[in-house]
Formats: structure tokens, C-alpha cells, sequence
């Protein structure tokens, strides 16, 4: 970036010598010249932080997205412990990321595995970060830890999630945050001290191995130790569906998530009042701001399309669940390389994420792991199909003026496979940090007994015998427990047989 230009009443006094006191009157228009200088520079600070903190607030509505996607995906004898657990994602999270995690992830200068600075923001604001910035990046890390809360749902101890929410977002994911965001991680693609990976650094623009990946491995290895719900496979080995309470509040969910997508992919630039230096003035960061937009929603809107008809054919009907989930497959996917390829990029994106999706779901079946909400498949398969995604389709134009000009760009676009290498080692790296700290994590909390609740709790939901009592007054008609009096619903299932008295589908009064 250019210097600033100065003006300097040495230099400027001899122009005005007509002047009865030229040194008085340069003295005069450089200070004039400064004052105004540095209030276009205050504006343009104000400019981006306000930007930044806006972002900040829609990536954190998407903790509302998670706990309603949440609470809708299990049955509704466990609404108020999901509930519970995404509200203390955002609560453990927040106190462990000021902490230490900020600081593992962004206190530089360091070496290139772990930050070593700015522990409970010390020195904070500076040149370098301000207050939102570590707002936005808290934000970041309790989405990952409410990734996780998904895969582990329906069985978990409360305490459990306490451990495992903090440890994850106070030191899991700031190490890989380092590695690949800050300016002295070893795989960042905007380091500014060292050799790059490859000459070229991994680009995961907004997360979809930083914190999809981190997220969904994690959840993967928790529910792997704690096993599959009871009665999520009968004793022959066949899959059971034990569908979420309401399709409803899944709606909702994905929505608030879709809509607070915005802050995180767009967001991820971090400022927006930058100029690229083209010859068109009308384009800058604020264009590649609404490209990266553009590219978020056609991901998402193609794989839920996609997943929309691929379940019509392969099951025979329309299920909104599905489609819900194979949009946030989509979105997870597109946010690696969101603001370095074409929209027509986006689509291709989208697509594939789709079968990723019910690629790894048919093996989840086969290999009986019970995951209530698909999020280690959804944000793990498809945050790793994203990172690939952009080292095969980045284009030069844009890897260049987001990160720095001669770097390398996607396989597809004629840009060699340097950049699909980084990313692959990202692939392989987030993998085995994530497995060799929160596995386990999760095995020495079972060999505690803090992880899994009893038989006994999780045949009853832990709404009632963990949290005082249920979300609503409902009957689950597989339970074990007595129904209470008063309004009641009850769970319709597909049926080809006539209502009886015993089994309609209106609301009962017992």
C-alpha cells in the first residue's frame, strides 16, 4: 500500500512567497491538510469496525440458528437439555476464548504452531486488532463447539459439555485458527514473516476446515466413544429412525443460520473501505464484499435443490429436513473459497456438496454411527470437500487481490497444484490435531462416567430428569414414562391404517 502523502511547511512555504508570512500561512494549510487527513482516517477505522461488529452480530445470531436447528433435530423429550447446551456453548465459550484462546489464536508476534500474546485481550485495542475483532473471532469458535453439541444430542451429561465446550474453544480450535489465519501460522496463506506452504499458503477463507472441519471431527469422535442412541438400531443391525419433534423449528434454524451466514463469509474480510488500486474506481473491496455474498447463497440454494431431488428419488418423497440439511452442506462448503471463485464456481460447490452430504450419511448408516443432527458428516465431509473445492477452482484475479499478487491459484483455473497440495495438507492436519486432542478428551470423560448418561435418563429425556421438567407438555408414545395430565401431543407417523380412538392424529386431553 502507497504512503500517505504529507505536507511539510518547509516544502511548502517557498510556493507561497508572495505571501507577507509564507511560513505562517504553510503552517497554517498543513495543519488544515492533517486534521483533515486524519479524520478521513478516523472515518475509514470507524467504517470497518462498525462493518466488523455487524458482522460479528449476525455470525453470533447464528447460535439462535444452531440451538432452533437443534432442539427441532431431537425428540422433544430433550428439548430443554439442547437448549441448555447451546446456550452454555456461548457462555463457556466466551469466558475461555478471552482467556486463552484469543491469545493462542492471535497473540503475535509468535511462532508458527501457537500464539503467545494478548492473554485476557491485554494490549487490546492495538495497530493491529480492536475489540471486535476479537468479538467476531469469539463468535467463530462457539460455532464450532455448537457444531459439536449436535453430534453428541440426546445423551450426553451436562457436564460433559461444560469440559469438552470450554477445552475446544479455549485451545483446540485457536491452534488451528493460528495455523491458518493468523499472520504467523505456518499453513496461513497470509503469513507475513517465513516461507508459505508450498509458496502459497492454505486458503480457507472463512472456515470451512477451521471451524466446520474442527467442529464436525470433533463431533465425530464424540459420539464414536459414546455409541449410537438407544433404540437408534434394532438387534438385527437395521437403522431406526428417531425423527426430531418438529420440522418447524429445523425451518427456522436453517434459516437464522443461512441468514447469519452473511457475517461470516462476507465478514471474513474484516474491513470493507479498501481500494484495489484498478482502474475502475466504482471497484474495490466492497465488490469482492457482495461477490462473496452472491457465491454463499448460490452454494447453499444449489445443494438444497440438489438434495431435494436426489431424496425424492432415491427414498420417494419430499422431506424438508433433508433439504435443510443439504443447504447448510452447501454453505459450509462454499465458505473455504467464498471470495476467490465465480458464482458459476458457487454452483458447482453446491452441487457436489449435496451427495458429499448423502454420500457420508449412507456410510454413517452402514458403519452404525448415530449422529442426530448429520454434523460431523454435514460440517466434516463438506468443510473438507470445500477446502478441495478451492484449491481446484480459485481464480488467479481474485487469490490475487484478496491475499497477494503471483500466488498460486486453482488446479481447474490453470494455476498448478500448489494450492490444492496446501489445501490437502490442511485436510490432513486439521484431522489429526482435532483426533489426537478431543478423542481422547471424550474417552477419559467415559472412563470418568461423565459422559453418557444412564439407561434409565436417556430412556425418560433428560428434560425430565436432568432439567426439571419438559419443554411442553408432550406424550412421546416410544417413551418408557407415564404421560402427564393436561394437553397433550402426540407424535403422528406415517400410516396406512384408519384412526382409531386410540391412535389418532388430534391433540388428546387425558
Amino acid at each position: 500500500m502507497a504512503s500517505p502523502p504529507t505536507c511539510s511547511a518547509a516544502d511548502l512555504s517557498p510556493l507561497l512567497g508572495f505571501a507577507a508570512n509564507a511560513t505562517a500561512a504553510a503552517d497554517y494549510i498543513c495543519n488544515r491538510f492533517t486534521a483533515t487527513d486524519d479524520q478521513f482516517t478516523n472515518t475509514t477505522y470507524a467504517i470497518n469496525n462498525t462493518y466488523l461488529l455487524f458482522s460479528a452480530y449476525l455470525v453470533f445470531a447464528m447460535q439462535l440458528g444452531f440451538a432452533m436447528l437443534c432442539a427441532g433435530s431431537v425428540r422433544a423429550k430433550n428439548t430443554m437439555n439442547i437448549m441448555l447446551t447451546n446456550v452454555l456453548d456461548a457462555a463457556a465459550g466466551g469466558i475461555s476464548y478471552y482467556i486463552f484462546g484469543f491469545a493462542f489464536a492471535f497473540g503475535g508476534p509468535s511462532n508458527g504452531f501457537i500464539g503467545k500474546h494478548n492473554f485476557g485481550l491485554k494490549s487490546i485495542p492495538s495497530e493491529l486488532f480492536d475489540y471486535s475483532f476479537f468479538l467476531y473471532q469469539w463468535a467463530f469458535a462457539i460455532a464450532a463447539a455448537g457444531i459439536t453439541s449436535g453430534s453428541i444430542a440426546e445423551r450426553t451429561q451436562f457436564v460433559a459439555y461444560l469440559i469438552y465446550s470450554s477445552f475446544l474453544t479455549g485451545f483446540v480450535y485457536p491452534i488451528v485458527s493460528h495455523w491458518v489465519w493468523s499472520s504467523d501460522g505456518w499453513a496461513s496463506a497470509s503469513r507475513t514473516s517465513g516461507s508459505l506452504l508450498f509458496d502459497s499458503g492454505a486458503i480457507d477463507f472463512a472456515g470451512s476446515g477451521v471451524v466446520h472441519m474442527v467442529g464436525g471431527i470433533a463431533g465425530l469422535w464424540g459420539a464414536l466413544i459414546e455409541g449410537p442412541r438407544i433404540g437408534r438400531f434394532d438387534r438385527s443391525g437395521r437403522s431406526v429412525a428417531l425423527r426430531g419433534h418438529s420440522g418447524s423449528l429445523v425451518v427456522l434454524g436453517t434459516f437464522l443460520l443461512w441468514f447469519g451466514w452473511y457475517g461470516f463469509n462476507p465478514g471474513s474480510f474484516l474491513t470493507i473501505s479498501k481500494s484495489y488500486n484498478t482502474s475502475d474506481i466504482f471497484y474495490g473491496q466492497w465488490s469482492a464484499v457482495g461477490r462473496t455474498a452472491v457465491t454463499t447463497t448460490l452454494a447453499g440454494c444449489t445443494a438444497g435443490l440438489t438434495t431435494l431431488f436426489s431424496k425424492r428419488l432415491l427414498v420417494g418423497h419430499w422431506n424438508v429436513t433433508d433439504v435443510c440439511n443439504g443447504l447448510l452442506g452447501g454453505l459450509a462448503a462454499i465458505t473455504s473459497g467464498c471470495a476467490v471463485v465465480e458464482p458459476w464456481g458457487a454452483i458447482v460447490c453446491g452441487f457436489v456438496a449435496a451427495w458429499v452430504l448423502i454420500g457420508f450419511n449412507k456410510l454413517a448408516e452402514k458403519l452404525k454411527y448415530d449422529d442426530p443432527l448429520e454434523a460431523a458428516q454435514l460440517h466434516g465431509g463438506c468443510g473438507a470437500w470445500g477446502l478441495l473445492f478451492t484449491g481446484l477452482f480459485a481464480k488467479k484475479q481474485y487469490v490475487h487481490e484478496v491475499y497477494a499478487p503471483g500466488r498460486p491459484y486453482g488446479l481447474f483455473m490453470g494455476g498448478g497444484g500448489k494450492l490444492f497440495a496446501a489445501q490437502i495438507i490442511q485436510i490432513l492436519v486439521i484431522i489429526g490435531w482435532v483426533s489426537a486432542t478431543m478423542g481422547p478428551l471424550f474417552y477419559v470423560l467415559k472412563k470418568l462416567k461423565l459422559l453418557r448418561v444412564s439407561k434409565e435418563d436417556e430412556m425418560a429425556g433428560m428434560d425430565m430428569t436432568r432439567h426439571g421438567g419438559f419443554a411442553y407438555v408432550y406424550h412421546d408414545e416410544d417413551g418408557s414414562s407415564h404421560p402427564p395430565p393436561g394437553f397433550m401431543m402426540r407424535r403422528i407417523e406415517p400410516s396406512s391404517a384408519s384412526p382409531t380412538p386410540n391412535n389418532d392424529s388430534t391433540t388428546n386431553v387425558v
